[in-house]
């Protein structure tokens, strides 16, 4: 079980959805995110890591805060190419992640480098949320 308290991802539903799902448009109905991603804190910040190879983040990519909620949404364009098999996904993906308390909405700073995009949030003491706004991604 994980920490949020759910069972997917492992054991049987993992295994049944990646044999008799494979196509990505079903995985919307299985509840699997198509963006992975994995938080921690760091020195008196939020640390949001998501995997997204393949990726321009300054035209492909958007990220949001607004009312505690980091929203990301990314999409990833097909190259037209004689190809014969293709397991890459396509299209748009999105996934929110609520901030934890205290954390800053206008302390927000976005890095992409090696497939990899961070999000770093400052986190304070209880303030009222700010409206959202959006966050420019530089490289490196």
């Amino acid at each position: 079980m994980s920490k949020h308290g759910s069972t997917r991802g492992s054991g049987l539903f993992s295994r049944v959805e990646e044999e008799l799902l494979p196509k990505p448009f079903l995985r919307q109905f299985t509840g699997r995110q198509a963006i992975r991603v994995e938080d921690y804190s760091d020195e008196g910040q939020y640390v949001l890591r998501a995997e997204l190879p393949g990726i321009d983040p300054t035209k492909d990519v958007d990220i949001s805060v607004a009312n505690g909620t980091l929203t990301m949404r990314v999409e990833r364009r097909e190259v037209k190419k004689d190809v014969n098999r293709s397991e890459f996904r396509y299209g748009t993906f999105q996934r929110s992640v609520q901030l934890p308390r205290g954390a800053d909405e206008e302390d927000v700073r976005a890095t992409y480098d090696d497939g990899i995009l961070e999000v770093r949030v400052g986190v304070r003491d209880g303030e009222e949320q700010a409206p959202a706004r959006h966050i420019p991604i530089s490289r490196g």
